[in-house]
């Protein structure tokens, strides 16, 4: 069983027009609401690849309710914690004649201390029960800043792998806490530890402090362009092709579902990271988010490019002659 644990869930309310005028009246758009959260995301893809899984979220006020409606109607199974304060929502209004998109985040969902308690005793007992969690995403609330790192030294005390994709003030925090794995966007890092990551030289000194950490692998991706990942102390080098960009929303998830579905079917490190790669490329040609089926992203595997950077690890050729 995988865990995911998402502390700030979204309510998309999803706008689509042909075209948009702007300081002017848009009329006959299409509604579609969705629950988004980088927790979530990573469920619902998890789910199109066959890999049971179950979420921790909280939930809170009328549209804390219809969020739990449509996790129900997606069939992702979840537990929710629930607050007095509102799921946040956000508008996204897409311009379909020109994949033109514009997101309009809500403010924050207010966390008391005992709502953050509740969550902590409920998160400790459902890590205790599965193989991976998987905390992503950012923290609502000063309240719940120390969840994840909390989270990871509970699930390093039990044996379990423990995934780590968030942002803010307390990355250092949960990066201290030696997660199995580390994965992030490149300016969110930049933004969280207050540092450059703009030569290759920087980013591979990132992967060895990461290392130093405990972390058995890490992946810092940079959206279509090409990205630095490490296997213990290798590094490598992922190019992935150039697409016509829909939406990018959930890509990074989709790419942490296939590290997820690496880690439990038991892939190779570049098998892994090349699946993980393509179901975000395929993720970003697409305005559904983190629902790409496996056998979608099989089929530009090949497109991928994965190069060691560096030292490289020694392949023995055990086989009798």
């Amino acid at each position: 069983m995988i865990l995911t644990v998402t502390l700030n869930p979204l309510l998309e309310r999803r706008y689509f027009f042909n075209k948009i005028k702007t300081s002017s009246e848009n009329r006959l758009g299409k509604k579609v609401l969705k629950a988004g959260g980088k927790g979530i995301n990573v469920s619902r893809q998890l789910n199109k690849l066959g890999i049971e899984n179950i979420s921790l979220t909280f939930t809170g006020g009328l549209n804390g309710k219809t969020f739990k409606e449509i996790l129900r109607s997606e069939g992702i199974s979840f537990k929710d914690i629930q607050t007095k304060s509102e799921t946040r929502d956000a508008a996204i209004i897409i311009e379909k004649t020109t994949n033109q998109l514009s997101t309009f985040f809500c403010e924050n969902s207010t966390v008391t201390k005992s709502e953050a308690g509740y969550f902590f005793v409920k998160m400790e007992k459902m890590i205790a029960t599965c193989e991976i969690v998987v905390f992503a995403g950012s923290s609502p609330n000063q309240t719940t800043d120390s969840i994840i790192a909390a989270g990871i030294e509970i699930a390093n005390r039990l044996g379990k792998i423990s995934i780590c994709d968030t942002y803010g003030e307390y990355l250092q925090n949960c990066i201290d806490a030696s997660p199995s794995v580390f994965h992030n966007n490149l300016k969110e890092i930049e933004s969280s530890l207050k540092i450059k990551l703009q030569t290759e030289s920087e980013k591979k000194s990132l992967l060895d402090d990461l290392y130093s950490k405990g972390v058995k692998q890490a992946y810092i991706t940079e959206g279509s362009r090409s990205f630095y990942s490490s296997n213990f102390d290798f590094h490598y080098k992922t190019v992935v092709p150039k697409i016509d960009v829909a939406d990018s929303t959930g890509s990074g998830d989709s790419f942490l579902a296939g590290i997820v579905y690496g880690w439990y079917n038991k892939l190779t490190y570049e098998q892994q990271l090349a699946f993980a790669s393509a179901l975000g490329v395929c993720n970003a040609k697409t305005f559904d988010t983190s629902a790409i089926e496996r056998k979608e992203a099989e089929l530009i595997l090949n497109s991928i490019i994965i190069e060691p950077v560096g030292k490289k690890l020694k392949i023995i050729n055990d086989k009798p002659d």
